[in-house]
């Protein structure tokens, strides 16, 4: 089958350079163009030329790592655990950061011109439709999002680390706990929803609707100030990550609240910031730096044409601190019912 820019052209009914500006995400382009373009290029499996030049010329071969924003322990320690393994295996990084308000497809184009392989990482790095595009052109892999048909995912352990952390601060007395953080569908975010929910369930107390606030320090230190003027609804707060956990605890106990006494908060990820606070942030500790690492090594086996895992899930450890209650509060031995 011919895979080059005419075949392309003639399949989408439009010219070569036609062709070109709509693989280049050129605004220009209408989108019914583009998608016809898109569509007979991932027929004919036709690779850019700047792409097809450089692996022609045996260059150093490179991989994009598109990321919703590098703020935050969390990113960071996805890219580097991401670079680090591609050096390891002697391949540059292109790093893409989605921001929502720029043209994430035509963005997305640019870069596979200039890469072996994408690594996508969290749900808002991409949509489902466009990370699923970009596979059927070149490898790609996903990193704590959904798992698409046919496209190599990697992620940590959330769901049955969720349900656990949610059962011991009901064993510790708590009986009006909410999740907070923003839950996108097949998020790993859901998944540790999903866990806080079966918790809950089983031991038939009720499941508020979580609180979808973005989950950065910012939002922390707002939402600390409108609970405590709200007089504490909740008794436990389970934070989807460390940061907004931390800001919570933090802005919590200037504001004069006892934490863990009037209310226990705990959180996920392990940060270093967690370890410092006082009291120690009960979280858990999800290998990040690994799953980028896995990200990279994932794409290499792809672009040696060598088959890549469907999955890889690496495990999580509840850290038990003192922000739960654990030392403070006494352990809930009263089964419900009792009196």
């Amino acid at each position: 089958m011919t895979r080059n820019i005419y075949a392309v052209a003639e399949m989408a009914g439009v010219s070569t350079s036609t062709v070109s500006r709509a693989l280049r995400g050129d605004p220009r382009i209408r989108q019914s163009t583009r998608e016809r373009v898109e569509l007979a290029a991932a027929t004919l499996h036709y690779v850019p030329q700047a792409a097809a030049q450089k692996l022609a010329g045996g260059s150093v071969r490179a991989l994009g790592v598109v990321l919703p924003r590098i703020g935050g322990t969390y990113y960071a320690q996805l890219a580097v655990g991401f670079e680090t393994r591609a050096s390891e295996l002697d391949t540059s990084v292109l790093l893409l950061l989605a921001n929502p308000d720029t043209d994430q497809r035509a963005a997305v184009q640019r870069l596979m011109g200039q890469v072996d392989g994408v690594a996508f990482m969290a749900m808002s790095a991409a949509t489902d439709e466009l990370v699923s595009r970009m596979a059927a052109r070149m490898p790609v892999v996903t990193v704590a999002r959904t798992k698409l048909p046919g496209v190599p995912a990697i992620y940590a352990e959330s769901r049955a680390s969720a349900e656990e952390l949610t059962t011991h601060l009901i064993s510790l007395g708590r009986t009006r706990l909410v999740f907070v953080g923003q839950v996108d569908p097949g998020s790993d975010i859901e998944a540790r929803y999903e866990g806080f929910c079966a918790a809950l369930c089983r031991a038939e107390l009720p499941i508020p609707p979580a609180l979808g606030v973005a989950m950065d320090e910012y939002t922390g230190r707002g939402l600390a100030r409108d609970m405590v003027a709200g007089g504490l609804e909740y008794d436990a707060l389970v934070c989807g990550n460390d940061e907004i956990a931390v800001a919570l605890v933090h802005e919590m106990q200037e504001l004069g609240i006892d934490v863990p006494r009037q209310i226990s908060v705990v959180g996920w990820d392990d940060i270093r910031a967690s370890r410092y606070l006082r009291p120690g942030l009960t979280t858990v500790s999800q290998p990040v730096a690994q799953l980028g690492a896995m990200a990279a090594e994932q794409l290499h086996r792809l672009m040696a044409g060598e088959r890549a895992d469907e999955s890889v899930v690496l495990p999580t450890t509840i850290v038990h601190r003192q922000s739960c209650g654990c030392g403070v509060l006494q352990p809930f031995t009263t089964q419900r019912g009792e009196s």
